[in-house]
């Protein structure tokens, strides 16, 4: 790890496109401003941690953990029009609309 000291006001890059710098001290903590490009994405540690670990969990469920996607995709069909996934009713088991004959 580097470790370098910097006073209020004086700025650290990394690279040629993120700057550190150095806001306000006051006793035991430091306010650290960062200028990064929108591509780069930029967390306090814990945060990281946090979507890390979700995005651990998220990509090991499977299809039995998830039981109500199917249903859920029925419904979107339903109000979007588009016919429904392999052949299942739009209506998901509704009686179909009746036809006045005129």
């Amino acid at each position: 790890m580097l470790v370098l000291s910097r006073q209020r006001d004086e700025t650290i890059m990394i690279g040629d496109e993120i700057e550190l710098t150095v806001v306000d001290i006051r006793g035991d903590k430091v306010r650290i401003g960062i200028k990064a490009p929108a591509d780069v994405p930029v967390h306090r540690k814990e945060v990281y941690d946090a979507i890390k670990k979700e995005n651990e969990q998220a990509a090991r469920l499977g299809r039995h953990d998830v039981p109500s996607l199917a249903g859920r995709n029925r419904a979107r069909h339903a109000l979007d029009g588009a016919p429904p996934p392999n052949g299942a009713s739009r209506l998901s088991g509704a009686n179909p609309p009746r036809r006045e004959i005129a």
